[in-house]
């Protein structure tokens, strides 16, 4: 039995009339598919467009709706003490140890060794799961900056039809290029970091230590690893190709509407 969401992702996949791709992939958002690789896939478009298709449809894909999570803007961990910070791990598990320790006085040798090593995989867990978070920060903040200067390159660009300074107006153009052309470069360097990041529980203490995680208000990973552009590199080339590609052909309309302006 198919569900609304079966049926707007198949009738995303068979889009083909002008105009209609934006409020398909809105549509698909709204019943809850909110992975932008699927929607790229099903629509057969890069997960660039995507972005911008959900943004003229007044959707954030940065911010998800209730039920999924975003990575940035976090509050920092502090599970039973454990905070993530590689340098602090060990003070953290004595002092964790020590409290276990002055709240069961008269707790045998083995209720200690157990609880020894729970707090072992409650470290361990909260420090890996910290690195990955901050990977998948890094490269939710890049992508955002990316996708904001290549928006404020068209913006540079339609406001030389006028602009009264031109001169002034298309150095203005031609910076915000140069500034997307390096925030893309910055965005494949973090996303590529972000996707070399694995994550599993190996044991039912590690599990034990992810659901507290998660109780305490910190989101799942799983989702927004398998979100991650699987070719960051591919896309950012792709990106450039076409950055470069309307540049040229803008520059060389720049000059026909200089030498007329100078005849």
């Amino acid at each position: 039995m198919s569900t609304r969401r079966d049926d707007v992702m198949a009738a995303l996949r068979d889009w083909s009339k002008p105009g209609r791709r934006a409020d398909l992939l809105a549509t698909a958002w709204q019943a809850g598919e909110t992975n932008v690789s699927a929607l790229a896939e099903a629509a057969r478009i890069s997960r660039p467009t995507v972005y911008a298709d959900l943004r003229s449809r007044g959707i954030d894909p940065d911010h998800r709706p209730k039920g999924t999570s975003v990575i940035t803007n976090l509050s920092p961990l502090d599970i039973e003490g454990f905070t993530g910070v590689g340098e602090r791990m060990d003070a953290e598990y004595d002092a964790a140890l020590l409290r276990w320790r002055a709240k069961n006085p008269t707790a045998e040798y083995e209720e200690g060794k157990v609880e020894g090593m729970r707090l072992v995989a409650l470290m361990d867990t909260v420090a890996r799961y910290a690195d990955v978070r901050d990977r998948l920060a890094h490269e939710q903040v890049a992508r955002a900056e990316r996708d904001r200067l290549l928006h404020q390159v068209e913006l540079r660009w339609e406001a030389l039809s006028t602009a009264a300074a031109w001169l002034a107006a298309h150095h203005a153009y031609v910076l915000a290029v140069d500034e997307a052309r390096i925030a893309i470069d910055m965005w494949r360097e973090r996303a590529e970091t972000a996707k070399g990041c694995m994550w599993y529980c190996s044991s039912p203490r590690d599990e034990a230590a992810y659901r507290q995680i998660q109780e305490a208000g910190h989101p799942a990973l799983e989702q927004e690893l398998a979100d991650l552009d699987p070719t960051p590199a591919q896309t950012a080339e792709q990106l450039r190709a076409n950055l470069d590609q309307a540049h040229e052909r803008r520059m060389g309309l720049a000059a026909e509407t200089r030498q007329l302006a100078t005849a």
